[in-house]
């Protein structure tokens, strides 16, 4: 594998191997997409990335993690999400989405303003998750969901992805980490719940595995499904790799795609041992002994670092957040660096 080579990924055809991550902007009014997310995700697209995906984008309201996310509840944010992935599409990248609900995470501020709770004359609302147990002190009480809240929970990840391939994105990716609400569900530090949606692995996994079914029933086969976990917590008894590993496995059966492998974001003060490619080797075990391509991110910021990844088979795909909120040429970068110059629009060959 090469990191700036055409490659296939499932039934996508990329460019290169060089996926932007999502990232929240916490900027949207109502879950509508607008000249800024159009411009910040174009942006990636014309800067070479070869998959570009959306923000987290909320499947309800009360999904949302601020009242500034993006959302696909409805039929006006799909048709304005049409705009940008057509954008993206013809500059060369994959469109992608990322179908999320932050669970007992929502309800907060931006994080330039602090990303506190906030209460309801400030514009918050009740969040719901598996049990009534906060994310940490000063955040409010969840209201624990119930089967009606779980069955209207696997309803609005179904509706959001018939609506996200409606507006052409190509790649559909259910958030199941960083502590939002299907990864409450996993892990057993947030999840104490006594029914069939709780206690071992396979009922902790139900929600997701019920979630992932629902989206792939809406999917075509032109259209890829990826999940995002949280490899471990970093927290002695709570959600780890090799519980993870298991669960990749039961995804692949499932019809998954690619795990995306991050970690962390359960509990306010995880230890986490920060570093250049940390999170790689989550993606190397699972890609290993789950037999289902992978992609690593966290802290991949050099143009070798991200070869290494791919050339090693680490994983089938780097997704870069940071390094290309700070460059988003970055895939143009790579290409001198690694001396595998990508093609630059015509309008910017001049530069290159």
């Amino acid at each position: 594998m090469r990191l700036l080579e055409p490659a296939r990924l499932g039934p996508l055809h990329v460019r290169n191997r060089i996926a932007v991550s999502p990232m929240c902007q916490y900027s949207a009014r109502d879950g509508m997409p607008d000249d800024w997310h159009l411009v910040h995700l174009g942006s990636r697209a014309v800067g070479g990335a070869g998959l570009v995906f959306t923000e987290a984008s909320a499947v309800s309201p009360e999904g949302r993690i601020s009242p500034g996310d993006t959302g696909i509840w409805n039929d006006a944010q799909a048709d304005a999400w049409a705009r940008v992935a057509r954008f993206l599409k013809a500059q060369g990248a994959v469109p992608g989405m990322q179908l999320a609900h932050a669970g007992r995470k929502a309800s907060t501020d931006a994080p330039w303003r602090g990303g506190g709770p906030l209460a309801g004359e400030e514009g918050g609302w009740v969040p719901v998750a598996p049990g009534a147990l906060p994310f940490d002190h000063g955040h409010p009480v969840p209201e624990a969901l119930d089967d009606a809240g779980i069955v209207k929970v696997v309803a609005d990840f179904r509706a959001a992805a018939a609506r996200g391939v409606a507006a052409g994105f190509e790649v559909l990716e259910v958030h199941a980490a960083h502590g939002y609400l299907l990864h409450q569900f996993l892990s057993p530090l947030s999840n104490r719940r006594t029914d069939r949606y709780g206690g071992s692995l396979e009922n902790r996994a139900r929600l997701l595995r019920e979630v992932t079914a629902a989206v792939r029933e809406m999917l075509p086969e032109t259209v890829a499904l990826w999940v995002r976990v949280s490899a471990t917590d970093w927290v002695d008894g709570g959600w780890d790799i090799d519980e993870c590993i298991e669960l990749a496995r039961w995804l692949k059966h499932d019809g998954v795609d690619l795990i995306d492998c991050s970690s962390g974001g359960l509990v306010p003060h995880a230890n986490m041992p920060v570093g250049p490619g940390y999170q790689v080797p989550f993606a190397a075990r699972i890609r290993r002994e789950a037999g289902i391509a992978t992609g690593a991110v966290g802290m991949i910021t050099t143009p070798g670092q991200a070869r290494g990844i791919i050339e090693r088979g680490d994983a089938d795909v780097v997704l870069l957040a940071r390094e290309l909120l700070r460059d988003p040429y970055f895939p143009w970068r790579a290409g001198q660096v690694l001396e595998a110059p990508l093609d630059a629009p015509v309008q910017y060959a001049r530069a290159w």
